[in-house]
């Protein structure tokens, strides 16, 4: 028997069983699909030698989460690469927008749009440099995070406390305002809150905004040499060093749950496998309590509260083969590894606007990804493996036809900024939402983060208004995937925070002795 069954191998599940083998506990981990990784897997989806991150692809959060630098993965075959422009965002006019390793590249970028921006650039990553680390110390724990945030407190001090309450509640247009008199620092913003669906007028926005662009400067938005399944196989490999089994090809179909307590899962093929400590769920909140637990182990009240929680946009991703890298009139894009294609804060505000009413953007905001400046082993020499993907309305019906047209739309937003690029392409891949669900059904409608990052659902209110907390409505059953908190982004967050509660519930948990006829005995 084992101490721990954890259902789903993506990062969060791989991690939380880490976490429990690194403190003694015997841990198995089945996964439905035919290998591990979740959203962390890459496959050769267009032409062979040409090597896709199907969903995920770059991770500044994970070179930045305390929980995946903790785990020292590069002993286990992982090798983070960066690339010398971090993001960039190209105007059709041939101006980009851009932050770099290199602090004196991004203000001088800056400084291009308008005189003065590179030292309000300065000021924020100032700002950053200060407070950033005890910030994501702070979301990356169970809440409330008593000691990180007494850390920013003491940091800040009574008079500026307030003030950082009030920047971690701006949206990323205000923000802009504030600082920036040129456009580049505001798409710079904005389009890094959009790796969410943080809208350019969300509450929140700013501070979501200010934390990717500051880890961009700080540490890169890497990626794993020869793709993101190699961070999920650094994963497996330290969970088997530490006598951790992952099997495949096992669909968890139900919690199984006595006298109040998860005591095992029981999968598609009829197997029984018990727990006798804890199980950890690296699965859609909804998917947790609806599918997997018997309806009587839940409160009516709960339930209640799980209807109500609400998933993120979906997004449409392409995959494309190239022919050579794409011919950016920007140079400063040609050296990126993550592009974003916004023309202005007003056009990311009308494509939102569209979504929220339903409509498909006619301009859509594009998150790029490539890689022939920093890794030659995505594609044959002299090629291109590049991806992008745009947000898209909940619940649109899809089928081939309009996926392969939304699809020109994309490519017609990177031929603006790079003429030329349509004749490169050789072969490219479309995920609409249903068919990303399909392939991951964490994904639900091609939600990426496992829920809204919108304020309604954070901190204590994700993942159900309570304290943020990993426990669920059934003892020894804990929520450790991005439907928790701190929600999407693979750092690790909701994995960890599951496995320590389930290690803290072990240790209060009473101790029966056995009786000799094996049965537990009072005391």
């Amino acid at each position: 028997m084992a101490d721990a069954v954890v259902i789903g191998s993506g990062p969060n599940g791989l991690v939380a069983a880490n976490a429990l083998a690194d403190a003694g506990w015997d841990v198995v981990v089945l996964e439905a699909a035919s290998s591990p990784g979740g959203a962390v897997r890459t496959e050769e989806l267009t032409e062979p030698g040409f090597r896709h991150d199907v969903f995920s692809a770059f991770y500044p959060l994970g070179a930045g989460s305390p929980r995946i630098r903790d785990l020292h993965l590069e002993d286990h075959g992982l090798r983070w690469l960066r690339s010398e422009v971090v993001v960039a965002n190209p105007l059709e006019d041939g101006r980009c927008a851009s932050i770099g390793m290199d602090l004196d590249a991004t203000a001088a970028s800056l400084d291009a749009f308008a005189p003065g921006d590179g030292d309000a650039w300065r000021r924020l990553y100032a700002r950053w440099e200060r407070l950033g680390g005890h910030l994501v110390d702070a979301l990356m724990r169970p809440f409330p995070p008593v000691l990180p945030v007494l850390r920013l407190a003491r940091l800040l001090g009574p008079a500026n406390l307030p003030r950082f309450a009030r920047f971690g509640i701006l949206s990323a247009r205000r923000l802009a305002e504030e600082e920036f008199a040129g456009d580049g620092g505001a798409l710079l913003l904005a389009g890094n809150a959009l790796h969410s669906d943080l809208a350019p007028e969300s509450a929140g926005g700013a501070l979501y905004g200010w934390l990717l662009c500051g880890l961009a400067q700080q540490v890169g938005f890497p990626a794993p040499e020869g793709g993101a399944g190699r961070l999920t196989g650094a994963l497996v490999a330290r969970l088997a060093r530490g006598g951790g089994e992952v099997r495949c090809d096992a669909r968890v179909v139900r919690v199984e749950v006595r006298g109040g307590r998860a005591v095992g899962v029981r999968t598609a093929g009829g197997e029984h496998v018990p727990a006798a400590r804890a199980v950890i769920a690296d699965t859609g909140l909804p998917a947790l309590y609806t599918e997997l637990l018997p309806r009587g182990a839940v409160p009516d009240a709960v339930l209640s509260d799980v209807r109500r929680f609400d998933y993120d946009a979906g997004v449409v991703k392409v995959d494309w083969a190239l022919d050579a890298p794409i011919p950016w009139r920007a140079e400063e894009a040609r050296r990126a590894c993550t592009i974003h294609l916004a023309q202005s804060m007003d056009t990311l505000t009308h494509s939102l606007a569209q979504i929220a009413t339903g409509e498909l953007p006619d301009r859509p905001f594009l998150v790029m990804g490539q890689y022939a400046s920093f890794d030659a082993t995505r594609a044959p020499a002299g090629c291109e493996t590049a991806w992008a993907y745009a947000h898209v309305p909940e619940g649109h019906p899809w089928d081939g036809a309009e996926g392969e047209a939304f699809a020109d739309r994309l490519e017609e937003e990177v031929e603006r900024r790079a003429p030329g690029f349509r004749e490169l392409v050789r072969a490219r891949h479309v995920l609409t939402p249903p068919l990303m669900e399909a392939r991951n059904p964490n994904l639900v409608g091609g939600a990426l983060n496992g829920g809204t990052a919108q304020l309604h659902q954070q901190l204590l209110l994700r993942p159900l208004p309570s304290l943020g907390r990993p426990e669920t409505a059934v003892a020894g059953l804990y929520l450790g995937s991005a439907s928790a908190h701190p929600g999407g982004g693979v750092h690790g967050g909701p994995g960890w925070n599951a496995a320590r509660a389930a290690l803290l519930h072990d240790r209060l948990r009473p101790r029966w002795p056995r009786s000799r006829g094996g049965t537990p005995a009072p005391r």
